[in-house]
């Protein structure tokens, strides 16, 4: 029986994968439900939440663990997981959230649109898909969606605008942060998992990655602001963004917090403490302060960290699909893999194997980056950026279909840049 048993496990955890996966795509009909069914609304708008789909299915996955394989053994691999992402994506998404923090970036966007030859908001979005996601190569990716899904709200979200001009910023933006964190070997997540081991520095990672990312984002934000320019125009008069003034030497404070969690991203203990500090030194001066995102922070680590739990079972069959690719095929793998399952797990599971030539784990690393918009799983900013964004969607919803499809442009140019340039 205990044979059985081991044998079935890996396949149960394919199947709650897969599972986790079709329900993030139906989402929308939990959502028809709550309105149709109201007696069990509450339950219903708790499936139609994206951000507790994979946290659900995991923690369904772990009881049944706990009953088939006991809890010691449960417990082991639990304790085995990493969860440092989903703990950092929630102190940064909490801190770099913040009204003193955004005060600054908007401040510093204004300032640089002011430079450019068009109209004040088509400037003000042209700025943030091209700064922001290159900004995130030292800010961390998970600080930059922030940023940038933030600003975006105020400027173009909130604002009387179709979900034809939502959806293309939305791909646009989430291409644009998966591919501008490489710039450095820090701040993306699919080349932290590898940057260490394959010996990645700084200068590598700008001159193999970089400059072609680059020009990728330019590339993107400057087609889609082309693209959108008459409804960028009519925003021009009706609603400007709100000017968010600071105290400057709360302002300081903050970006210490914030520098101080980005500098040891890596070690839980203490950004959790420097999160704490900061909760408490916000609730001395609320005056300055507006809401503080604590709980869409916690929602999306609870994805995250769903996502963890879940995807580390996978490797039995994501391993061998990856790794018979060719160097010449790995790219276009990686890229289609990314779209269901975690970019920084793919790479991860590169980073494990010895022996691979440099073209392929070249190859690798820029399909897991490339791949890293077309879903909101595909790169673990993506939901921070989504729970920010999601209530100027109809019905609360960002459709995953509707998504892939404006994700589908900006792929391109960063698939393009990657492999001929």
């Amino acid at each position: 029986m205990s044979a059985l048993i081991e044998l079935a496990l890996p396949w149960l955890a394919a199947l709650f994968f897969a599972l986790a996966l079709l329900h993030s795509f139906s989402t929308a009909w939990f959502e028809r439900l709550a309105h149709s069914r109201p007696r069990h609304a509450g339950m219903w708008h708790l499936l139609g939440e994206i951000e507790v789909v994979f946290g659900l299915w995991a923690t369904a996955l772990m009881l049944i663990s706990f009953v088939l394989i006991g809890q010691a053994r449960t417990l082991n691999y639990l304790e085995s997981r990493n969860f440092t992402e989903p703990l950092f994506v929630f102190a940064i998404m909490v801190v770099s959230g913040t009204r003193p923090v955004l005060g600054w970036a908007q401040a510093s966007v204004l300032w640089l649109a002011r430079w450019l030859p068009a109209p004040r908001t088509t400037a003000m979005v042209f700025v943030v898909l091209v700064v922001v996601p290159l900004l995130g190569s030292f800010i961390t990716e998970p600080a930059a969606m922030t940023l940038a899904a933030l600003l975006l709200r105020d400027a173009l979200f909130s604002q009387s605008v179709s979900s034809k001009v939502k959806y293309a910023t939305l791909g646009v933006l989430l291409v644009n942060i998966s591919i501008g964190g490489t710039l450095t070997p820090f701040a993306a997540p699919p080349v932290l998992m590898v940057s260490s081991v394959w010996n990645w520095d700084f200068a590598y990672m700008l001159s193999t990655f970089g400059w072609k990312a680059a020009l990728a984002v330019l590339v993107n934000a400057l087609t889609l602001t082309v693209w959108l320019r008459h409804d960028l125009q009519r925003l021009e008069g009706m609603a400007t963004p709100v000017s968010l003034t600071v105290h400057k030497g709360i302002a300081m404070v903050h970006l210490l917090f914030l520098a101080g969690i980005v500098y040891f991203a890596h070690h839980p203990v203490v950004f959790l403490g420097l999160v704490l500090l900061f909760l408490g030194f916000a609730t001395a001066y609320p005056q300055h302060q507006s809401r503080l995102l604590i709980k869409e922070a916690l929602l999306v680590s609870f994805f995250l960290a769903g996502l963890v739990v879940l995807g580390g079972l996978q490797q039995w069959w994501l391993e061998p699909l990856l790794l018979g690719l060719s160097p010449e095929k790995v790219f276009y793998g990686a890229l289609a893999l990314t779209a269901v399952t975690d970019n920084a797990a793919l790479t991860y599971l590169g980073s494990l194997v010895p022996g691979l030539s440099e073209e392929f784990k070249v190859a690798l690393v820029a399909g897991a980056v490339t791949g890293g918009g077309l879903t909101l799983i595909a790169n673990a900013p993506n939901p921070a950026g989504a729970a920010l964004l999601k209530t100027h969607f109809p019905q609360h919803i960002i459709a995953p279909g509707r998504l892939l499809l404006a994700a589908l442009p900006p792929t391109a140019v960063a698939m393009a840049a990657f492999r001929w340039l």
